[in-house]
């Protein structure tokens, strides 16, 4: 086993002195790919102010002036300043979409000199740079961190070089503590991994196959997939892995009442087919079990977030003495976990995956659609912005989804078109520009 001692001895980086050596050199604009948010965050404040010519600071302020004409809630960012001082900002998911497109915009513009990124940018945003920077050959997945695949590594170095400006591109392998030299040397060597198929069977692509297919049409499509293709490749025609576990979803669905003993949807099963979400047994359990009856848009919207939080962290409460009266929406949400107490035990009886309902969530989207400020909703649940905003984002297409019923639920699909208009506002929404 190869004792890994990249990065033994090795302090804190000055991320400010490397992007003067890169300058020295002509090698920016740079990419930097951290391992964490934080570090991205805190890798700006070692970045001194830059000493651009007088056109690119006119040029920048021009560009920055006329953005936050559309998007003036920017104006107080905790890193407007830093980008307008020092030309480099962090871009990862717990920033606000439109920060995130303002440093896309500046990136593009060539008016900034680095960003910090985390390395799902790898796989996204296009941004144009002369020089990617790799300080660690892990990353984190949402659960641990682990070793860099050989596709991840080639798509962040790949990032290297601007197209119609650079004949090459530059990447910089910084030691450090989480940076193993040789793995990085056997990635470089390896194609990217072959392309894996992501297809897997969920409730709601079984109650919708349903809808216009029997069984064995459905059987025979699963067959002509690409899974079911890499399947053969692999194991020969022994596991049809994807045809058992579309049979254990229907034996589900018949025994709660969503699929007939002749494989057809019942009047519930149709409804709840148009639930096009990541838990449409669990929203429609609580429909017709009558705990989403009579909620005000507001307290709907709060009742389907908990069911939209895909975050690992757990959430708790901070500034508590700002808290609003919430015990009506707090026994709103005991009574949805009650209604679908016995589907959730059933599921975790039959195998079936079921999602941690943090009441916290729920607040933050009800306190948000209640027309509380971004910042106080943000006191009295701390999460990231980021975070947030695509908590309202997932709670939007849910609620959606739920409007699709207004031939069997006309009064909660109305509730939930109005609880839509409630949480899209500004700083998440801004509409038309």
């Amino acid at each position: 086993k190869i004792k890994k001692i990249a990065g033994l001895g090795y302090g804190k980086i000055n991320y400010g002195s490397i992007i003067a050596y890169l300058r020295e050199l002509n090698l920016l604009p740079a990419i930097f790919f951290l391992k964490s948010r934080r570090d991205c965050d805190d890798a700006l404040f070692s970045c001194p102010p830059s000493k651009a010519k007088p056109e690119i600071k006119g040029k920048l302020k021009q560009e920055l002036n006329r953005f936050l004409q559309h998007y003036p809630h920017l104006k107080d960012h905790k890193h407007l300043s830093i980008l307008i001082n020092s030309r480099v900002a962090s871009h990862h998911a717990g920033h606000l979409p439109y920060w995130k497109l303002l440093v896309e915009h500046m990136m593009n513009k060539g008016l900034l000199e680095a960003i910090f990124s985390t390395s799902t940018v790898a796989a996204g945003v296009n941004f144009p740079a002369r020089t990617v920077v790799l300080v660690q050959s892990d990353r984190f997945n949402g659960h641990e961190f682990v070793d860099l695949t050989a596709t991840e590594f080639h798509q962040m170095t790949g990032r290297a070089g601007r197209r119609g400006k650079d004949n090459i591109g530059f990447v910089l392998i910084f030691p450090g503590a989480h940076q193993d030299p040789y793995l990085i040397y056997r990635l470089w060597k390896s194609p990217p991994e072959p392309i894996i198929s992501q297809i897997y069977i969920n409730f709601s692509m079984v109650l919708n196959l349903l809808l216009s297919h029997e069984p064995d049409d459905i059987k025979e499509l699963l067959e002509r997939s690409f899974a079911r293709y890499q399947e053969r490749l692999l194991y020969g025609k022994i596991s049809n892995w994807l045809w058992k576990s579309f049979k254990r979803h229907l034996r589900f669905l018949k025994q709660t009442g969503f699929v007939d003993k002749e494989n057809r949807l019942t009047a519930d099963g149709i409804w709840a087919s148009k639930l096009r979400i990541d838990h449409p047994l669990l929203i429609a359990e609580a429909i017709r079990k009558g705990a989403m009856n009579r909620l005000s848009p507001e307290e709907l919207a709060g009742a389907i977030a908990p069911f939209v939080w895909d975050r690992t962290q757990d959430l708790s409460f901070g500034a508590i003495d700002e808290i609003p009266d919430i015990k009506r929406f707090k026994r709103i949400f005991r009574k949805i976990l009650k209604s679908i107490k016995q589907i959730r035990e059933l599921k975790r009886k039959r195998g079936f995956g079921n999602p941690s309902l943090l009441f916290p969530v729920g607040v933050a989207i009800y306190l948000w659609a209640k027309g509380l400020d971004w910042d106080v909703v943000l006191r009295i649940v701390p999460m990231d912005e980021g975070d947030m905003a695509s908590l309202v984002m997932r709670t939007v297409d849910h609620l959606r989804q739920i409007t699709n019923l207004k031939d069997t639920h006309p009064e909660l699909a109305s509730s939930a078109k109005e609880a839509i208009a409630l949480i899209m506002r500004e700083p998440f929404y801004v509409g038309d520009v």
